[in-house]
């Protein structure tokens, strides 16, 4: 560090940054000033951004500590035609250059509201990361952030909205670059509580370089959630209706000069819906079987609301200073009674027994989250050299309660209730410094080093019934309490540079340190050992002629265990369904090479391929184990499955993925998402062995443009079945139809939406296997939907954003653009 700011001061005393560019802005017509112009400096050839400012009261601007060479000034204002002066040369000869009254010519346009756009591709393929740009998606409009990632190249979506990404669930979620609290309890509710009105776009990286944090075996998701920075007043509205989902969302953006705030507010509710189950458990030993037949249905709600307030200081040209602020609230709860029967035989198959029972549950969990963050930024005169100080912190109060009575139903008698409640605190912050140096023109250097502090305090509090008095008494053997806290010390180095004069190179290495340590109620604390972990990372790409790239990609990754995933506390909030933690786990180690070829035809078509290779080591998995009777304390529950998080062995994914749009005519386009991948398990556990299967994801997306303000969407997903190392999950099949009309000269837009509109439910089919018994169940999962969405733009002006960095963790979100 000490050598390359030593390298910077010795530059920036250098000559060759001694050159200086002067002029005045006037109108064409009336000479008069033109204050506030912009103005900016690129290099000719690769028309890099290089300097900028802006004219002052009269209309004059300076530019200086210029590096000797070409280059191409554009000087743009509201209302006025751009005008570019090329081939502008600073030079020992001529260090400074006098540009004289440069003349812009009015527009001809009186506009009261003026709009700079650009127009993106909906899928935008870069170095290290593909972007999924939302504002392209009608069908998504009335919907959350599951339904928009369901379109996402390489990431599939199953009905409940987990997510995998090439076939990995162990995904790093961030939102505008940054960890938050909300990720950590329940990422299903989440995902399906942030309005897709909210979401300006979704960046998914499935090698990252060492700059980012080791953490998710799978890769990286991040949701860039809109903000603007145009100068001005302006915002945007959003509403949604429907008979399965409803949202909204505000956004607001105000700037001035060199300080600019932005506030959001948004909200999601997943009315009430009854889910229908059905399960059919068949278990044996030596001498009996016995038989556990389900037929229930419950009632499903979720809610949540997000907000934050944040704002953005560009102290002078060299510094810049921004910081944000939020509160979130995510809920969900599960009303229902489902019948049983229990059917005991001998080793002969004769009924030795039948017991008909029923269990009425309910089942409540909120989370609310706090989140603020303060960035420092620090740029020097040499291009690309930067500094970056971040501080981020997300907190978070956690309440989960459950209740569940059982009975005979001939006669109606209660033999079993219990009810419980888990409240806690969750914390993570992270503490970081980032230095980019530019050693040439094209080599750079990355470093920096960071310490995330993860805490987690939590109480669960269980009563048990006594059916002779009704009362509920406290009960310790299945209480239990968590003090967990874990730090991760890391620091990296990186490099971007040409090799051979062809290819592009950004190879790097990652150091981690983590310090974990565990306290839980019953027993005690676990020793968990520090352990290092070396993250290297490469990519190569090659540009050919005609748009085409091609790209090598290597990662390696972690998966840590939680404290949820350690903590040995009993869940029998389902008697015959038990969950617990293993504190004995072990962090997933995951290694991944990709192989990428994108190209961009004339008139918009575009393909990327990506073929890939992922094998974890360590493979964290949920594990099933039957038991006739399972003791707790001084209470016996019989006929249980007993689930937890076990290191099951390895894990091998080899696969291809397929995106590919495709203009059929000049108002059809066609996009397609196609994800085939074969998956080998290899477990230590008796009943597993090794076990392959083949698994796919075929989605299509088809958009008619009627006219420039009208536009109908179709599209359909299918997911085939996967094997996990106990049995299958189901298959599922999803499609939506939509139009939407622009309004107000396309600042409004109201679009209708329809999902599965011929099939209620969409059946999901999962078949599970253990060492002594066979499971079978359906859930009956209500899909059917239509809805309605109203969107509205307001304000001034709104400007193209600025250069985008290459690290989502390590900048603010970039600017909306339409």
């Amino acid at each position: 560090m000490f050598f390359l700011f030593a390298f910077s001061i010795h530059a920036q005393h250098d000559n060759s940054a001694a050159g200086k560019i002067t002029g005045r802005i006037i109108d064409s017509l009336t000479g008069k000033p033109i204050e506030y112009a912009t103005i900016g400096l690129f290099t000719q050839t690769e028309n890099k951004v290089v300097n900028g400012t802006t004219a002052d009261s009269t209309g004059a601007f300076k530019l200086i500590r210029i590096a000797e060479g070409t280059y191409k000034i554009q000087i743009d204002f509201i209302g006025y035609n751009r005008i570019e002066k090329n081939n502008v040369l600073v030079s020992k000869g001529t260090p400074a250059v006098v540009l004289g009254n440069i003349k812009l010519v009015n527009s001809q346009t009186a506009l009261k509201e003026v709009t700079i756009s650009t127009d993106k591709n909906v899928i935008e393929n870069k170095i290290d990361k593909l972007v999924y740009n939302v504002d392209k998606d009608i069908t998504g409009q009335t919907g959350v952030a599951s339904d928009i990632l369901k379109k996402v190249p390489q990431v599939s979506v199953d009905v409940d909205g987990n997510v995998e990404l090439q076939g990995n669930s162990n995904i790093r979620f961030l939102i505008n670059g940054k960890p938050s609290t909300i990720f950590g309890s329940n990422i299903t509710d989440v995902l399906q509580s942030i309005p897709a009105s909210q979401i300006q776009s979704i960046e998914v990286i499935t090698s990252p370089g060492a700059k980012y944090d080791a953490e998710g075996t799978g890769g990286i998701i991040n949701i860039i959630l809109k903000k603007s920075t145009a100068q001005g007043f302006n915002g945007n509205v959003s509403l949604s209706g429907g008979t399965r989902l409803e949202n909204g969302s505000v956004n607001l953006n105000a700037r001035k000069g060199k300080f600019g705030v932005n506030a959001f507010l948004s909200g999601n509710a997943q009315l009430l819906s009854k889910t229908l189950n059905t399960s059919d458990r068949t278990a044996q030993d030596s001498s009996s079987s016995s038989k556990l037949l389900q037929n229930g249905a419950y009632d499903f709600q979720r809610h949540g609301f997000q907000s934050g307030v944040g704002f953005d200081w560009d102290i002078n040209p060299h510094n810049n200073l921004s910081g944000a602020v939020g509160y979130n609230y995510y809920g969900n709860s599960n009303v229902g009674t489902s019948n049983r029967q229990t059917i005991l035989q001998d080793a002969s198959g004769n009924n030795l027994s039948t017991v008909n029972d029923a269990i009425s549950a309910t089942n409540k969990f909120h989370i609310q989250p706090y989140d603020y963050s303060l960035n420092y930024k620090k740029k020097f005169d040499k291009e690309d050299q930067e500094l970056e100080v971040l501080f981020n912190s997300s907190n978070a109060n956690i309440y989960s309660y459950y209740d569940q009575q059982q009975q005979h139903l001939s006669p109606v008698q209660i033999f079993n209730g219990s009810y419980g409640t888990v409240t806690g605190v969750q914390k993570e912050t992270e503490i970081a410094a980032n230095y980019t140096h530019p050693i040439s023109k094209d080599v750079k250097i990355e470093t920096g080093v960071k310490n995330v502090i993860y805490l987690l305090n939590a109480a669960s509090d269980v009563y048990l019934q006594n059916t002779s008095t009704g009362a509920f008494d406290y009960n310790s053997m299945q209480s239990s309490s968590i003090n967990y806290r874990r730090n991760i010390y890391a620091c990296y180095l990186s490099s971007s540079f040409k090799l051979f004069k062809l290819l592009d190179v950004k190879a790097g290495g990652r150091y981690e340190y983590t310090v974990t340590k565990a306290d839980f109620l019953n027993i005690g604390f676990v020793n968990i050992a520090p352990y290092n972990t070396y993250v290297p990372s490469l990519v190569i790409s090659r540009s050919f002629k005609h748009n085409q790239t091609l790209k090598i990609a290597y990662s390696h990754r972690i998966e840590r265990p939680d404290g949820r995933d350690l903590n040995p506390f009993l869940n029998v909030s389902d008697p015959k369904n038990i969950t617990t933690g293993n504190p004995n786990l072990r962090p997933e180690i995951g290694n991944k090479i990709q192989l990428s070829y994108n190209k961009s035809f004339e008139k918009g078509a575009n393909i990327n391929t990506t073929l890939f290779y992922s094998g974890n080591t360590d493979d964290i998995q949920s594990y099933t184990r039957y038991y006739p009777t399972f003791k707790i304390g001084d209470s016996t529950y019989t006929n249980v499955a007993i689930s937890t998080r076990e290191n099951i062995g390895r894990e091998d994914n080899v696969g291809l993925s397929i995106f590919a749009s495709l203009p059929i005519i000049e108002k059809i386009n066609i996009r397609t998402n196609i994800n085939l991948f074969e998956r080998y398990i290899t477990t230590g556990i008796p009943s597993g062995g090794n076990i392959h299967g083949f698994n796919y994801r075929i989605n299509m997306n088809a958009t008619y443009q009627l006219s420039s303000t009208l536009t109908i969407e179709l599209f359909g997903n299918y997911n085939s079945s996967r094997i996990n190392a106990q049995g299958t999950m189901p298959a599922w099949f999803t499609y939506n139809f939509a139009f939407r009309k622009q309004l107000f000269h396309k600042n409004g837009s109201i679009a209708l939406t329809a999902t599965n509109p011929f099939s209620e439910y969409v059946n999901q089919k999962t078949n599970l296997t253990g060492e002594n018994f066979v499971l079978y169940n359906n859930r009956q999962l209500p899909y059917r939907s239509f809805g309605f969405n109203f969107t509205y733009k307001f304000g001034k002006m709104e400007f193209k954003k600025e250069k985008e960095a290459e690290d989502i963790n390590l900048t603010n979100p970039p600017g909306n653009e339409k």
